[in-house]
C-alpha cells in the first residue's frame, strides 16, 4: 500500500495512497513519474521543486512525517485500550470495538469529499484544517460521558482525519522534484506506520496505569505536538492550481472504476485482508489478558510491536510478486494469514504469538500486492481508483473489527479466528476466479491488462 505513490502506501495498513490529485490531472495517461506532473502543470519547470540537500526538502519531509504521526496516532488511539474500556464502562468487546471502527468508518466515508476540497482550496489548507480539527476533537474524547458520545466523536474525528491521507501524497507530487518523490513518500508512509503503532502503544500503556481517559489525553497531546510541528515546517505550496469541483466528472470516473471487474476484485481483496487485520487486532488484547495467558494490561498493549513485521513484509511483497506473479503472491499471503490464524488457536503463548506474526506478515503482503495492482489496472482516474481502494480498505477494518469483537464475545478467540478464516476463504475464491479468467483469456489469445488478470 506499483507506482511510487501507491507503492509507498502499501508498506503499512495505515498508509494511505494518493487520493487528491485534481480530476484533470488524475485522468492523464500513465507515464513515468515526471509525466503526471508535466501533464498537471504544463510549462512549469521542475527545477524549482524541493530537492534533496535543500532546506525546503527537509522541511517538507519532516512536516509530512509529523502529519502522518498525528493522523494515525488519533485514528487508532482507542484500539490499544479496548479491554480497559470494557472493564471501566461495562462494555462487551463488540460495544467497545465501535470506538475503533467508528473512526475508520468516518475516514472511509470522507475520503472522496476531502480530496475534492483539496482540489478547490489547496493542499496545505486542507491538511492543516484536517489535523487541527481532529486534534481538537481528540481533546474532547477524555470527557465523553458514555459510549454513544464517544462513538459519535470518533466518527467525526475519522471524517476530519480524511483530509490528510486524501491530500498529502498530492502535495508531495506537486512540490517535490520527481527524482526525490519516492523517498519523500517513503518518509511520509513511515510517519503513518509509526503513528499507527505509536497511537496504539501510547494510549494502551498510559491507560494501563492511569485509566482510558488519560490514555486518550496522551494521544491527543502527542497529536497536537505533531500537528504544531507540521504547521511550523510545511513549506507553502507553489505549484498548486485550484480546480473547480466537477461533481459530474468525479461521478463518471468513480462509476467507471466501479464497473471495472478487475478493480472490483482488488477492492474486495483490500476489504477482506483488512477485515482479518481488524478482527485480530481488535480482539487480541482481550485474549492476552484472559485465560490461559492472563498477561498484565500493559504487556498486552505492547503486542502492537508485532506490527513492525509488516514493514519488511511489504518490501518483500514486491520481490515476491516479481517472482511468482501477483496472483502467486496473493496465494502466499492468503496461505500465510490462514496458517497464522490456525496457529493462534493454540493455548501456548509462543504458538499464539507466532500465529500473530504470520497473520501480520500475510496481511501486509496481501495489502501491498492488491494496492500495487490498483495503479497498474486503472488506466485513468488513478487518484480516484486509489481512493476507492482505501474506502474499501477502511470499511474492511470497521467491518472486521466489529464482527470479530462480537464473535469473540460469543465464542472466544475461536470466533474471531473463524471471521478471519472466512475472509481468507473469500479472498482465495476471488483470486482463484481471477486465475481462471486469466487462463480463459490466454486460451482465447486476449491477454488481459494489469490487476489480478496479470501474471
Amino acid at each position: 500500500m506499483q507506482p511510487s505513490s501507491t507503492r509507498a502506501s502499501a508498506t503499512a495498513p495505515d498508509a494511505a495512497a494518493p487520493t487528491a490529485a485534481a480530476p484533470h490531472a488524475a485522468t492523464a495517461p500513465h507515464t513515468p513519474l515526471a509525466g503526471p506532473l508535466a501533464a498537471a502543470f504544463p510549462g512549469r519547470p521542475a527545477d524549482d521543486r524541493h530537492r534533496p540537500g535543500r532546506r525546503s526538502f527537509r522541511r517538507a519531509n519532516l512536516a509530512l512525517f509529523a502529519a502522518g504521526i498525528a493522523t494515525f496516532v488519533l485514528l487508532y488511539s482507542t484500539q490499544g485500550l479496548l479491554p480497559i474500556l470494557s472493564n471501566d464502562l461495562g462494555l462487551t468487546p463488540g460495544q467497545a470495538s465501535w470506538t475503533a471502527s467508528a473512526a475508520t468508518l468516518g475516514l472511509a466515508l470522507a475520503l472522496l469529499p476531502a480530496s475534492a476540497l483539496s482540489d478547490r482550496y489547496g493542499r496545505t489548507a486542507v491538511m492543516t484544517a484536517s489535523t487541527l480539527a481532529a486534534s481538537a476533537l481528540a481533546l474532547a474524547l477524555p470527557f465523553a460521558p458514555d459510549l454513544t458520545t464517544l462513538v459519535v466523536l470518533r466518527v467525526l474525528q475519522g471524517a476530519a482525519l480524511a483530509g490528510l491521507p486524501a491530500t498529502a501524497m498530492a502535495y508531495l507530487a506537486e512540490e517535490v522534484h520527481p527524482s526525490a518523490l519516492a523517498s519523500a513518500m517513503g518518509l511520509y508512509v513511515a510517519g503513518n506506520s509509526i503513528g499507527g503503532m505509536g497511537g496504539r502503544l501510547l494510549s494502551g500503556w498510559v491507560a494501563a496505569g492511569f485509566g482510558w481517559r488519560w490514555g486518550l489525553a496522551a494521544s491527543a497531546a502527542l497529536a497536537l505536538l505533531a500537528t504544531l510541528v507540521f504547521r511550523l515546517l510545511i513549506p507553502a505550496a507553489r505549484h498548486f492550481t485550484p480546480a473547480p469541483v466537477d461533481a459530474r466528472a468525479l461521478a463518471r470516473t468513480v462509476g467507471g472504476h466501479l464497473r471495472n471487474p478487475l478493480l472490483l476484485r482488488l477492492y474486495a481483496l483490500g476489504l477482506l485482508f483488512m477485515a482479518v487485520f481488524g478482527a485480530v487486532y481488535t480482539t487480541v488484547g482481550y485474549r492476552l489478558v484472559s485465560a490461559p495467558f492472563h498477561l498484565p494490561e500493559s504487556v498486552a498493549a505492547s503486542i502492537f510491536v508485532v506490527y513492525l513485521v509488516g514493514t519488511g513484509t511489504s518490501a518483500a511483497a514486491g520481490r515476491l510478486s516479481g517472482r511468482l506473479g501477483r496472483r502467486g503472491a496473493l496465494y502466499v499471503a492468503i496461505g500465510t494469514t490462514a496458517l497464522g490464524l490456525l496457529l493462534s488457536l493454540a493455548d501456548s503463548l509462543v504458538w499464539a504469538l507466532l500465529g500473530l506474526v504470520l497473520i501480520t506478515a500475510g496481511f501486509f503482503a496481501g495489502h501491498a500486492t492488491a494496492s500495487s495492482a490498483v495503479g497498474r489496472t486503472a488506466t485513468e482516474g488513478r487518484a480516484q481508483a486509489s481512493a476507492l481502494y482505501l474506502i474499501a480498505y477502511y470499511l474492511g477494518n470497521s467491518l472486521g473489527g466489529t464482527l470479530g469483537a462480537d464473535a469473540y464475545h460469543a465464542t472466544g478467540w475461536s470466533g474471531a479466528a473463524v471471521i478471519g478464516l472466512t475472509a481468507m476463504t473469500l479472498a482465495a475464491g476471488v483470486t482463484l476466479y481471477a486465475t481462471r479468467q486469466a487462463h480463459t483469456a490466454t486460451r482465447r489469445g486476449k491477454g488481459l491488462p494489469g490487476g489480478l488478470s496479470a501474471r
